[in-house]
């Protein structure tokens, strides 16, 4: 019977564990940080980033790009893709970070067309 390591570290290797519930916790403390940072944000809202860029707001974009990051190191480390083979890390990963920057551009590209629409033309705010 063959005994399977697990990868007890995390940020390419910066931060190492001893077990598997010292990293849990290494991990857990990570995404709560990421987690207080865009509720802080939230709350405080500062006016350095309500400025626009790409017609939405720094504030917003980086509430994506957090986001975006989380969900990441939830699938790597709880879904354990970090001890996959290459072959199919790149099979759940490649794709995600092609189509997920492609559906929020559509996303956003739709709701601006929506907007301008509703804002400067015939058809009235009505839903």
């Amino acid at each position: 019977m063959a005994t399977e390591t697990h990868n007890l570290a995390i940020f390419r290797g910066l931060l190492k564990f001893k077990s598997n519930q010292q990293k849990i916790w290494g991990v857990l403390i990570f995404l709560s940080i990421v987690t207080t940072i865009e509720v802080a944000l939230g709350i405080i809202k500062p006016e350095v980033l309500l400025t626009s860029f790409l017609r939405m707001k720094l504030l917003n974009w980086i509430f994506i790009i957090l986001t975006l990051v989380k969900a990441y190191y939830i699938a790597w480390d709880f879904m354990h893709i970090r001890d996959e083979k290459s072959g199919l890390k790149n099979a759940i990963v490649l794709p995600l970070i092609i189509l997920i920057p492609y559906l929020a551009f559509i996303l956003l590209l739709e709701a601006d067309y929506i907007f301008e629409v509703m804002r400067n033309g015939f058809v009235a705010w009505n839903f």
